[in-house]
This record gives C-alpha cells, sequence and structure tokens, in this order.
C-alpha cells in the first residue's frame, strides 16, 4: 500500500498583482494596487508521497473539478507506478471539498473508473470538516505560498518556475501545466451511477469518511 496526501490550492491569479511577501531586492517590486485585472488563473492540484516525502504539483487553466482531479491522478500514476512495483493499493488522505466529496456523483464515477484502468484499489480517507489542516500535502502549500510570497508571478511560466525551484523535505517537486477545459457541475444519472456504487465499499461506521474503492 502507498499512502498519498492530495488537495487543490487557492487559484493563483497571474498578473503583476502583490501577495504581500518580502523579497531582499535593490529595488522594490512595483505591483499593481488592486487585484482587479489578471492576465489568467492557475488552478494549483498536488501529490504528495507521505513516506517518501516526493511531492507533485499540477497546475490547471480551468476549473477545479472531479474530471481534472482524476485526470491528474492517472496521469501520475501511468508516469511514475515503475517507481511503486509493489504497489496494489493507495491510501489517499483528503479533505470533502466540492470536488471529491464521497457523495460527488462524478467523483464516484471516475474514481471507480480510475481502479477499474489501473487494477488499484483505492482507500478514501477523508478528514473531517474543519480538520483539513491535518492533510500533510496541507504543510506543502504553505511552504510553497512562503517561497513565492515575495515574487510577482507575472506569467504562467514565472509561476511555474517558482514552483519548481521550492523545497519539500530537501526535494524539489515535479511540476506540470495541464492543458484543455474542464466543465463544472456534471452529474451522473441515477441508472448509470448504480453500476459504480457498486465498487464503492463504505465503512459502516463512517460511511462519509472512509470508503474503498475497488476494480469490478
Amino acid at each position: 500500500m502507498l499512502r498519498l496526501s492530495i488537495d487543490s490550492k487557492a487559484k493563483v491569479k497571474i498578473g503583476n498583482l502583490s501577495k504581500g511577501g518580502k523579497a531582499r531586492r535593490l529595488k522594490a517590486h512595483q505591483a499593481d494596487d488592486h487585484d482587479d485585472h489578471w492576465q489568467s488563473v492557475l488552478v494549483p492540484f498536488g501529490i504528495l508521497d507521505v513516506r517518501g516525502s516526493q511531492l507533485w504539483l499540477y497546475f490547471g487553466q480551468s476549473a477545479e473539478t472531479s474530471d481534472f482531479i482524476v485526470d491528474c491522478l492517472l496521469a501520475w500514476w501511468q508516469a511514475h507506478r515503475q517507481d511503486y512495483p509493489a504497489v496494489e493499493e493507495l491510501a489517499i488522505d483528503l479533505d470533502g471539498g466540492s470536488a471529491i466529496r464521497s457523495n460527488r456523483t462524478q467523483f464516484i464515477k471516475r474514481m471507480a473508473q480510475f481502479c477499474q484502468t489501473t487494477g488499484l484499489k483505492v482507500n478514501l480517507i477523508y478528514y473531517p470538516p474543519y480538520h483539513s489542516k491535518y492533510n500533510p500535502i496541507e504543510r506543502c502549500w504553505a511552504a510553497l505560498e512562503n517561497y513565492w510570497n515575495g515574487a510577482l508571478l507575472t506569467t504562467v511560466e514565472a509561476a511555474l518556475q517558482w514552483a519548481s525551484n521550492m523545497t519539500w523535505n530537501g526535494l524539489k517537486p515535479s511540476v506540470q501545466l495541464v492543458d484543455g477545459g474542464y466543465q463544472k457541475q456534471i452529474t451522473v444519472p441515477k441508472e448509470e451511477l448504480e453500476a459504480y456504487e457498486q465498487q464503492w465499499q463504505r465503512s459502516e461506521h463512517l460511511p462519509k469518511w472512509d470508503i474503498t474503492v475497488v476494480p469490478n
């Protein structure tokens, strides 16, 4: 079993915007007084190997949706499964965000498909409301925020470069830009959802917070 911690971060506005940080320079950065104009927005999503401390950061350019998150998970596994040849199960720490909550029908469908495609069993371990700060990857986001707070993220390339140069437990993260748009508010019809829900084995005592998803 491989333990992962996943989470998304608040959207990052790209432009000549101050983030309230400090940088050592002979001349201070000149940022815009107000953040009412920006060029684009990045949607950060992270995957942390809790034991190995390796961090992967994905930056979308559309919206934080179930499809975006599971696409990142699938791309991560396809790229790195050779690094974990003995792994048959993932234990994933996550919070109850809107895109990944345990009753989100599109997330149920996509995670069932993820298990079917990869052959992996996945144990979803949710932190209860107001306790997501204990999710290990939250410390990674804090490290990134502290690292680039004094910078001006005027371009997407600049944001990716800053993210690539941070360190977590002495390791630099792998950073990837995700192309494409994602549609919001997709709902799976009840009759279609029933087949996917059969792969979701909910804990008897914590059915919302402890779920095992298995291949069909």
